[in-house]
């Protein structure tokens, strides 16, 4: 719509304008959320002037983003500003050049204006969710979905190893896409575990709509404005969709159970596509248990080292005590460790998780990593083939957001993402409900439905004297479902986030919501 305007010569369309409006939102954005690391208006000024010039002269936009203030999460790699993730010993060492994603973008006309932040570290601190400040904005790519829900940008770009893309945008109601690993580059960025081949990085688009989602992928998909020599020639191709589509969905899984916000958010997503003719199946994902363990058997298999080396002095999150004692522990101890958590604390699925949580040699690795793939090709298998699915629709997260300071004792929420990263899946999120303090009350029926998972975790989330999961609390905040496809797929799964945008409806989410309940209008 952006571009549109500025190229029809609308009045009071220009690049300059356009910024200068999303650069005061952003600023209103990070007063609220704390969401930026780097502010480039003056740079972000002098480019939209270019374009003006540029356009009044030849009255041809310069590419399909001509004008669009564009936010990056800070591991991108931009000309004459840091990339530290919120690392110390990477501040005050700016980039020399721009990212592979960043020159797609300033090729096709967009602007990057600001940096944003990971959720919680010690140079720029806690960024917190947009429309409940006491939960968190979902990690790591949190300042960006912050930002975008906030109106403070028309279009962003972050990164998934383990659901940081799609969790922040559940959490903060926006949209985005974790595209296959070969389909986006994801060269020009700060690669914390550069090398690390068993869990592939992703980078992809956030945005405040479908055909923003769209819009960055035709763009992306396939492209490089470098030399990048894994990247495949694989440009966005458009498909044409069945009339009725089958979708296999499930509410819940065996390692965490979801919350009743969450179950909701993929029943009335079911419900709404039904009523459209589509045909949704529920069903079991084939031992999530083992998927699991898989993932964090690789993720783990050299005891964190290199991600630990980039702390430096810096203080350690207390949500990575696991992460950094589990994995070094002593054979023995591990086993007398998880021993105690089955015996003691009746906890199956946290024991076998802490035995497979440990250092590997090159063998054992290059052995789990034979192990993924045969998930992979299994899961296709039992799932994909055997049931003839276009889609699955499923929870995000167990939760609709977390208190800050839970993923100290919650490590297993990123489940059901994680799963989707280890099988290399291109995955939607698209916003559905929020929660609901009347409605998502744990209830008598909720109680008795389906497996526990964790007792611990269960314990946690759900129990005890002051539990993560309260509806009254978590009232207003979003909740989005994944939309799965096969492999290849990231095309079908855009033409499905749409079906399934549609099939929903009008429901409060998009440009302009978070503004209109702060009492802020766009225009100003």
């Amino acid at each position: 719509m952006i571009v549109q305007h500025i190229k029809n010569g609308d009045p009071g369309w220009t690049a300059e304008r356009v910024l200068l409006a999303f650069a005061r939102q952003a600023v209103r954005a990070h007063e609220a959320t704390n969401c930026l690391t780097e502010v480039m208006f003056e740079e972000a000024l002098q480019e939209a002037r270019t374009l003006d010039r540029d356009f009044a002269r030849t009255k041809t936009i310069k590419g399909p983003l001509h004008g669009v203030p564009v936010s990056f999460k800070d591991l991108y790699k931009i000309k004459g500003y840091d990339y530290s993730v919120g690392f110390t010993r990477f501040c005050g060492k700016p980039s020399d050049e721009d990212g592979e994603l960043v020159s797609q973008v300033r090729a096709a006309g967009g602007i990057p204006f600001v940096k944003t932040n990971v959720p919680q570290n010690p140079v720029f601190g806690r960024t917190v969710n947009p429309w409940s400040p006491a939960h968190t904005s979902g990690g790591s790519s949190g300042g960006e979905g912050a930002l975008l829900a906030c109106d403070g940008s028309a279009l962003g770009f972050g990164s998934d190893i383990g659901g940081s893309l799609r969790i922040p945008t559940s959490y903060c109601g926006v949209y985005s896409m974790k595209p296959g690993h070969s389909r986006t580059s994801i060269r020009g960025s700060r690669e914390l575990a550069s090398g690390f081949e068993g869990i592939r990085l992703c980078m992809g688009p956030m945005g405040r709509s479908v055909d923003d989602i769209e819009l960055a992928c035709r763009l992306i998909f396939g492209q490089s404005t470098k030399l990048d020599i894994w990247l495949p020639p694989l440009p966005y191709k458009d498909v044409i969709l069945p009339k009725k589509l089958k979708f296999g969905y499930y509410k819940s899984d065996a390692l965490v159970r979801a919350s009743p916000a969450v179950q909701r958010a993929v029943q009335e997503t079911v419900d709404a596509l039904q009523k459209q003719g589509h045909e949704c199946v529920e069903f079991v994902v084939p031992d999530m248990m083992e998927a699991i363990k898989i993932f964090m058997g690789l993720i783990s298999a050299d005891k964190f080292k290199m991600m630990f080396s980039h702390l430096g002095k810096d203080p350690r999150d207390p949500s990575l005590l696991m992460a950094a004692v589990g994995p070094s522990l002593p054979g023995f101890l591990r086993h007398f460790v998880a021993w105690g958590i089955r015996a003691a604390g009746k906890d199956p699925v946290m024991s076998e998780l802490v035995l497979n949580f440990r250092g590997r040699s090159a063998g054992d690795y290059v052995a789990l990593a034979g192990k993924r793939d045969e998930y992979c090709q299994r899961f296709v298998k039992e799932v994909w083939d055997a049931n003839g699915f276009d889609g699955i629709i499923c929870p995000v997260q167990a939760m609709p957001s977390v208190p800050h300071g839970a993923a100290n004792d919650a490590g297993t929420l990123p489940a059901t993402t994680s799963l989707y990263n280890l099988a290399d899946h291109p995955i939607g999120i698209v916003p559905v409900i929020r929660v609901d303090k009347t409605r998502d009350q744990l209830d008598k029926a909720w109680e008795e439905s389906g497996e526990k998972g964790s007792p611990m975790v269960y314990n946690r989330l759900y129990e005890g004297k002051k539990p993560y999961y309260d509806a009254t609390a978590m009232h207003g905040i979003p909740v989005g479902v994944q939309i799965v496809g096969r492999h290849w797929e990231d095309e079908k799964v855009i033409k499905m986030m749409r079906v399934v945008d549609h099939a929903l409806g009008v429901r409060g989410f998009g440009p302009g919501t978070w503004s209109s309940a702060q009492g802020v209008k766009l225009e100003e």
